[in-house]
């Protein structure tokens, strides 16, 4: 399976809602970098938590309008065009970086600017 598969199996669950489905392919110890770079998730349980409010993460009416993978060599970058009530559209980038064949980071390049007026 390629990693860039496993990528999209993440995805397609956050679409589901089906965040147990999400976060068995992260190790345990993995860290989750959101938007700004500046507040850092660590660990597994941490991050199921915080999935448990995406709704309030998310600005009002987002929605993925096409999504793609470039994957490298033990990595893949997420290009996600999107929308919000408040943004026509926009670009952001994911990069999920594996130890074999698991993640154990996830960072979120985002205009912070753009999102936080978003909400």
């Amino acid at each position: 399976m390629h990693l860039a598969d496993i990528v999209q199996r993440g995805w397609d669950a956050v679409g589901a809602g089906n965040f147990d489905t999400l976060v068995a392919d992260y190790v345990e110890n993995m860290s989750f970098i959101m938007p700004g770079q500046n507040d850092v998730l660590e660990g597994r349980q941490a991050f199921r938590r915080a999935l448990d409010s995406l709704g309030k993460i998310l600005p009002p009416g987002f929605e993925i309008t096409q999504l793609r993978h470039i994957e490298g060599e033990n990595e893949v970058v997420s290009v996600l065009e999107w929308k919000s009530d408040k943004v026509a559209a926009s670009n952001l980038c994911v990069l999920f970086k594996f130890e074999a064949s698991k993640i154990y980071e996830e960072r979120w390049f985002i205009d912070t600017e753009q999102w936080s007026s978003a909400f």
